[in-house]
């Protein structure tokens, strides 16, 4: 008769007579109801030395298939029908290194015979089956919270809180160095992981240093524990080193750092399989890092680069207050193709440059032709005072550079003689700036001009201008002019309105006039696309004579 190989359970039959199952390839063991071995097979001879026919159970059979050939005897019992038509359990349970099955049927005279069927393969790769499984499933969720973040010391300290959870009894993460000091996280299963930043020699910890380069370090096997430095063991890991793996995090292109693993007394030492799966979770954990790492470097270049982008705080300078007030176009932008600047005069005799332009386009790529322009500029300031050469100086360096876009710009130089503001103002292709006097009327200045970066030539008109304490001059963008808005949110914000609302401005200061300015803009907008928005508003200040100012404070108001 051929044995079951997977029930866990066995039909109730009685075995022919004649013992057929001596020359079964399993091993067989017969038992009567005493728990006395009656029977065995050269299989199950080979298998257990000492069961032989006459021997009891219990001292000759593994502990577990005694106990259950005792329990197969009170089941019997209280059914009081050996050998009848039920269901008989089956035993599972280890002979030497061997895993078995034993499944019990009835045989002659109330035996009970016991089929032993070797199910250590199936047992192994059961075993392994789960140990991927549960292998995957980490990866999947260790993938998840260290893509969350792009911060680097929130995925240093993930990596270390993941592998010690899961890989070891204890983790510590290296960072490449930073200076004279290494970014370092520890971590202890079950504990929160901590960072800090030391000056540690990677060469003291064998296999660290090739792996920070991202070669593969030294085997697990070869490390002695005792050799570790003080500084790699974390806080509240108590227990001596038993084994330690050290394995690269492997970045985009560049190494990301080292991972160590420590485990305590009482766990075997990493095993190959387990030092693989270490570097898997490392490959993951190396690309998140690295890449948390190069945000954190782009992030400093555009934050860089964008400070330089941005348009200037404005300030009261040689006795002139100047206010300035910009809104790019998209929500999420910093930087468009409005800009302005305000270039001092070395000295309060000297006129300041203001500068206010709008390059054609948005976003990004005019914010990069405005830097141009703006660096330009100031390059230019010592012939503030001759703007028509400025433009030409300024437009032949558009057009010898790749760029295909033009701008248009207003020049101001702005000089405080007595308690009088002197301007002289130009007009490249730019809205004509307004002045707002005392009284309330609301001026536009006749300047004009072509635009810069289009032809090869620049034609341009200087005006003049004069502002008594408390007026002011606004320079602005086309941006608030055609704003699109209103009742029915297609309406220009337009020249004509501005001007009234220019005019409801008389005698503020300059700051009060851009803060109204633009609130009225944004209202009349609402939630519409617009172009980007920028203000300049130059005010002589109500003092009195500059010298009792010093060109700088704001002195006494006069009565």
């Amino acid at each position: 008769m051929a044995p079951p190989k997977e029930s866990t359970a066995t039909v109730i039959h009685e075995q022919p007579a004649g013992g057929v199952w001596v020359a079964a390839p399993y091993p067989v063991v017969v038992a009567d109801g005493s728990g006395t071995v009656v029977e065995v097979n050269a299989a199950a001879a080979f298998l257990m030395d000492g069961v032989v026919p006459g021997a009891g159970m219990p001292d000759v059979a593994p502990s577990w298939l005694a106990e259950a050939h005792a329990d197969i005897l009170v089941a019997g019992a209280l059914l009081n029908s050996p050998g009848g038509v039920g269901v008989l359990p089956s035993a599972r349970g280890h002979i030497g290194d061997h895993s078995f099955e034993a499944h019990p049927s009835w045989g002659p005279d109330g035996h009970v015979v016991w089929w032993l069927v070797d199910d250590t393969d199936q047992r192994l790769a059961e075993a392994a089956l789960t140990t991927e499984r549960e292998r995957a499933s980490f990866l999947a969720e260790a993938s998840n919270v260290l893509m969350a973040s792009l911060n680097t010391e929130r995925c240093m300290l993930a990596t270390a809180r993941l592998a010690a959870r899961y890989l070891a009894d204890a983790a510590v993460v290296v960072a490449p160095a930073s200076g004279r000091t290494t970014p370092v996280a520890h971590a202890v299963a079950g504990q929160e992981a901590t960072q800090s930043l030391i000056a540690a020699d990677p060469s003291l910890v064998p296999g660290l240093s090739e792996a920070l380069q991202g070669f593969p370090p030294v085997p697990s096997r070869w490390i002695d524990p005792v050799t570790l430095p003080d500084w790699m063991l974390p806080e509240g890991f108590t227990g001596p080193i038993a084994s330690v793996a050290v394995t690269p995090l492997p970045g985009h292109g560049v190494p990301a750092g080292a991972l160590i693993l420590l485990r305590s007394n009482g766990r075997a030492e990493f095993s190959d399989s387990e030092e693989l799966f270490a570097r898997q979770f490392a490959a993951r954990a190396g690309a998140a890092l690295s890449a948390a790492r190069l945000y954190a470097e782009q992030s400093d270049i555009t934050r860089t680069l964008m400070r330089d982008l941005l348009p200037p705080e404005l300030h009261r300078v040689n006795g002139v207050e100047f206010a300035g007030g910009y809104q790019p176009a998209g929500a999420r932008e910093r930087v468009g193709g409005d800009f302005y600047d305000v270039h001092p005069g070395g000295t309060d005799a000297e006129p300041s440059l203001v500068v206010l332009g709008d390059v054609c386009g948005k976003g990004l790529d005019a914010a990069v032709l405005t830097g141009k322009i703006r660096n330009t500029l100031q390059a230019l300031t010592p012939m503030a005072e001759d703007h028509r050469k400025m433009l030409q100086l300024l437009n032949g360096a558009l057009l010898n550079s790749h760029h295909t876009r033009f701008a248009t710009l207003v020049l101001a130089s702005v000089l405080r003689t007595e308690s009088q503001v002197r301007l002289s103002l130009t007009s490249a292709g730019h809205p004509a700036p307004l002045v707002v006097r005392n009284d309330g009327r609301v001026e536009e200045v006749a300047t004009h001009g072509t635009l810069v970066g289009a032809l090869p030539h620049v034609d341009a008109c200087t005006v003049e201008v004069h502002l008594q304490p408390g007026e002011t001059c606004l320079l602005y963008t086309d941006g608030v002019t055609e704003a699109r808005g209103g009742p029915m949110g297609n309406e220009l914000f337009g020249e004509e309105r501005l001007a009234r609302a220019l005019a409801g401005c008389a005698g503020l200061p300059g700051a009060a006039v851009v803060e109204r300015i633009q609130m009225l803009a944004s209202q009349w907008l609402r939630e519409g696309r617009h172009d980007d928005m920028a203000l300049v508003a130059i005010t002589a200040p109500r003092t009195t004579h500059l010298s009792a100012v010093n060109g700088h404070t704001r002195g006494r108001y006069t009565a």
